[in-house]
């Protein structure tokens, strides 16, 4: 147990304080912590009471059927890790406010005419569109990345692709090579 200094609306002045021999200071406002000092530093805005900063990463081991000329969502159905369980049916939606760093890199259709982009959705609207490339071959691959801030109720992140080929084609992962992933990097 660290001790504990808490700025609250209760107590004396509206300050807890909660002393022990741990050698460590936890900063709280209201319950929350928001920095622990202790002798090898400040962990600030990494911890936040017992929910660890929300991170996860998702590939897929199939392709996604996009339409030509049509922004597709990419489908990631296999979890590297979620730290926080927010990624689910292909979104991230994370359960604290805050500032994450969010990446998507996917691999394009086998041919030599059209392009391929991809795009971060936020609210089902598009954010951030990454790179486009027009000639793709086999191997082509497009990323996309961003710093968005997420209030950390109804916010929600989502990966998609367009490739405008003439007809049908495969966009996605199907490897570990290209993902999907975001992580927490400070707090609201």
């Amino acid at each position: 147990m660290a001790s504990i200094i808490n700025a609250s609306s209760s107590g004396a002045g509206g300050l807890i304080s909660t002393g022990d021999s741990s050698g460590s200071l936890q900063l709280q406002s209201n319950g929350v912590t928001v920095a622990t000092i202790a002798a090898s530093g400040v962990n600030a805005g990494i911890q936040m009471g017992a929910a660890f900063a929300p991170a996860f990463s998702a590939y897929s081991t199939t392709l996604t059927s996009a339409s030509n000329a049509t922004w597709t969502k990419v489908t990631f159905n296999t979890e590297e890790f979620d730290t926080n369980s927010n990624f689910a049916s292909n979104r991230f939606t994370p359960t604290v406010a805050g500032y994450y760093q969010v990446n998507v890199c996917i691999s394009g259709p086998s041919s030599t005419t059209g392009i391929i982009a991809v795009n971060i959705y936020k609210n089902g609207a598009s954010f951030k569109i990454g790179n486009a490339i027009s000639n793709i071959t086999v191997g082509t691959y497009v990323v996309a990345a961003a710093l968005i801030y997420c209030n950390g109720s109804t916010d929600y992140i989502e990966a998609y692709a367009i490739q405008s080929t003439g007809g049908t084609a495969n966009v996605g992962s199907n490897s570990v090579e290209f993902g999907f992933s975001a992580s927490m990097v400070r707090s609201a």
